[in-house]
C-alpha cells in the first residue's frame, strides 16, 4: 500500500511504469487510485502541498530529485510515469528507430508539432509560455498548440523536465509556475537510445505486453496495445 512518496517511488521502480497516480487505470495499469475512501485508508491527500503525502507534488519532486524517472503525457494522451529501465522499450515500440524528422518527412507528425519541436530543440528547454511564443502560436491557436504538445510527448520526442517560476517585467515571481519541456534526447543519456536501437519494435511490444500482464492479468488486449504504442 502506498502511503507516502517513498512508497510510491519504490512501487514505481518495481513496476517500471504507471498511469498518473490517482484516478482511473484506463483498463491497463496504475499504481493506485484515490477517492472512494482511499484517503482515509492510506493517508494520501491531494492538493495539500505536502511533498510526502500529496501526489500532485510528486510529479515535480520526481523530476527535481531523480534522474531515472520520466513524467509526461505518456499513456492514452494522459500523464504517466516511466522508468529509465523500461523507457528504451517504449522508444522502440513507438519510434521504431526513426528520428523526428524522418517521421515528419513521412507525414506521421503534424506541422504544428514540428513548430513546437523546433522551438524546444533550438533552445534546449523552454517553459510552456515561451514555447508558444517561439513557435508562433497565437491565443486562438490554443487547441492546436495543446494537441501538438501532447502528440510530441506521446511519441516520446518531448518530455517534461521541471518547472520554472514566472517572472514579471519588474523581476518579481507571479502566478503558478510554468511547466518546462525538453527533448527526450536532452533528458536521457545516450545509452538509453543506444539500448532502444537494439530492440525491434515487435520485440518491444511483446516484452511490454508480458510486463503489463504480470502487473495486471486482467488488462484488455486492445487497451494494452494502445498503452504501449500510443
Amino acid at each position: 500500500m502506498i502511503r507516502n512518496y517513498g512508497d510510491f517511488i519504490a512501487a514505481l521502480r518495481e513496476a517500471g511504469f504507471s498511469g498518473a497516480v490517482g484516478g482511473r487505470d484506463d483498463g491497463v495499469f496504475a499504481l493506485f487510485r484515490y477517492g472512494w475512501g482511499a484517503e482515509e485508508e492510506t493517508g494520501i491527500v491531494w492538493h495539500t502541498g505536502d511533498p510526502d503525502t500529496d501526489p500532485w507534488e510528486w510529479r515535480m519532486r520526481v523530476l527535481d530529485e531523480r534522474d531515472d524517472i520520466a513524467y509526461a503525457k505518456l499513456f492514452f494522451q494522459k500523464a504517466g510515469y516511466l522508468t529509465r529501465e523500461w523507457y528504451p522499450y517504449f522508444l522502440a515500440a513507438r519510434r521504431g528507430g526513426r528520428s523526428f524528422y524522418d517521421e515528419y518527412a513521412d507525414g506521421t507528425v503534424s506541422h504544428f508539432a514540428k513548430r513546437v519541436y523546433d522551438a524546444v530543440a533550438g533552445w534546449g528547454s523552454l517553459p510552456l509560455e515561451e514555447i508558444k511564443h517561439h513557435a508562433g502560436f497565437a491565443r486562438e491557436d490554443k487547441s492546436k498548440f495543446g494537441a501538438a504538445l501532447t502528440e510530441l510527448q506521446m511519441k516520446l520526442y518531448l518530455t517534461i523536465s521541471g518547472r520554472q517560476a514566472k517572472i514579471s517585467q519588474t523581476g518579481r515571481e507571479y502566478g503558478w509556475s510554468s511547466t518546462v519541456f525538453c527533448t527526450t534526447e536532452s533528458f536521457w543519456p545516450p545509452e538509453v537510445f543506444a539500448r532502444a536501437a537494439k530492440i525491434g519494435a515487435e520485440e518491444a511490444v511483446e516484452a511490454l505486453t508480458e510486463r503489463i500482464l504480470t502487473l495486471n492479468p486482467n488488462a484488455r488486449e486492445n487497451r494494452v496495445r494502445r498503452f504501449i504504442t500510443g
